[in-house]
């Protein structure tokens, strides 16, 4: 068996592999004798019809097609293992028959893309450093009035609308007389003198009552967000349909009390710790993306095959489905306020694709380079709290024994043992892990 290896663009590799007619032959008799399992020929017993009747009968075409799938099914393996070199299949290898023609010998041709070669850059003192985390009293002040607008008494009002009161709208935009994409919205609420909708908006309502519509005019300002209405002038039809009192609640300590604690200044420590821990969080994700980008310029990567990064992308698409579906919404919904299809999101998903690919091909790359291994010992301590973890439920305790979830574990647990130790090599203060 003749075996030529060429590497394709896109990291692809194509073997074409050739069977002399003296190799071909053992596998013709066996397709012979597959068709003539399932030919019927008067005078013959199923499985015994000679050679010259069954191609009569069948054609010699579909005995050297059957023999030549029975070949590639034998010979495939063995010439991926001994062919491939180190590379690693990065999806299903796609098969051509080349040449197939009586008395000659047989040649297919095997197409696969293969996961890209690493060349690691700098990977250690990177001195990635921190930026400073401080909570000023604004931030403290802004939490606090969340708190004291969630505490807020409410009742019906029959009378005038005031500062301070919440109004729920059903809201109609146009310019020039034809409608704003969008600009239609049903039971929005405002509080009036937050001017969260527009500036400007808030102070037209003043007066208004239950069941009033209120018509006027604003120009929002030029470097709004919303492009296609910045710097418009926009006429507004609002219909008033709730008026609604609130009573806010003074800070003192009785208030803090309402949020079990013992008086203001011991609120105002607990708001400092959770927004400072907050910060941190944040600050780690930003710290850990600012090395990965790194360690993805100081590398060279190879091209990565364009399915590797579809299936990415499908894998993160999947993420974000069971993550809105375990928040009780329908994804279909979701799509809906996206105004984007699934196609649309795959395709936005795939540069991040990429940049997931590339992290995880490098971090692969320093785990060989630096013998970074996980012992089974650490599995099988994962698995056993997983299981107190999950105890009593059957479906998670059979998936976490599966030995698919074990190569699942053991492929998280050394990542996360290479990103700590990245993390230890190339954080400026690597306290912070």
């Amino acid at each position: 068996m003749q075996t030529n290896k060429k590497e394709l663009e896109k990291s692809q590799i194509e073997f074409e592999v050739t069977l002399s007619l003296d190799e071909f032959n053992p596998y013709l008799e066996k397709g012979a004798q597959k068709l003539a399992k399932d030919v019927k020929v008067e005078g013959f017993r199923p499985g015994k019809v000679p050679y010259d009747v069954l191609k009569q009968k069948v054609g010699e075409m579909a005995i050297l097609e059957e023999s030549a799938n029975i070949a590639i099914r034998a010979t495939i393996d063995e010439v991926l293992d001994k062919n491939l070199e180190g590379e690693q299949l990065a999806g299903k290898p796609q098969v051509e028959i080349v040449k197939l023609a009586p008395n000659n010998d047989f040649t297919y041709k095997v197409t696969m893309p293969v996961l890209p070669k690493v060349k690691l850059g700098q990977y250690k003192d990177l001195s990635i450093k921190d930026e400073q985390n401080e909570v000023d009293d604004k931030e403290i002040e802004k939490t606090l009035e969340q708190l004291k607008e969630m505490k807020a008494k409410e009742s019906a009002k029959d009378g005038q609308a005031e500062t301070g009161d919440k109004l729920t709208l059903d809201i109609s935009m146009s310019i020039d007389g034809a409608p704003v994409e969008g600009g239609e919205s049903k039971d929005t609420t405002v509080v009036l003198g937050k001017d969260y909708f527009l500036p400007g908006f808030d102070e037209k309502l003043l007066g208004a009552k239950k069941d009033e519509t209120k018509e006027f005019s604003l120009t929002y300002p030029k470097d709004h967000h919303q492009k296609h209405l910045a710097g418009k002038n926009v006429d507004f039809s609002v219909k008033v349909k709730e008026v609604t009192q609130r009573e806010v609640p003074e800070f003192n300590d009785d208030f803090a009390k309402t949020l079990q604690f013992n008086s203001m200044s011991e609120l105002k420590e607990a708001i400092k710790k959770n927004v400072l821990a907050e910060k941190e969080k944040k600050e780690s994700m930003r710290k850990e993306r600012e090395l990965m980008e790194t360690l993805i310029e100081k590398s060279d990567i190879g091209e990565i095959p364009e399915e590797v990064v579809k299936d990415e992308a499908k894998g993160m698409l999947e993420e974000m489905k069971k993550n809105v579906e375990a928040q009780g919404g329908k994804f279909e919904d979701y799509l809906s306020h996206l105004k984007k299809t699934e196609d649309q999101l795959l395709t936005d998903f795939m540069p991040d694709a990429v940049k997931r690919i590339k992290i995880a091909l490098i971090l692969k790359e320093v785990g060989k380079e630096e013998k970074i291994s996980v012992s089974s010992e650490e599995i099988d301590n994962k698995i056993e709290e997983l299981k107190k973890t999950y105890a009593g439920q059957e479906e998670a305790q059979k998936q976490i024994n599966s030995l698919e979830y074990k190569r699942h574990l053991n492929h998280a647990l050394l990542s996360d043992k290479i990103v700590k130790k990245l993390k230890e090599w190339n954080y400026a203060d690597s306290s912070q892990k």
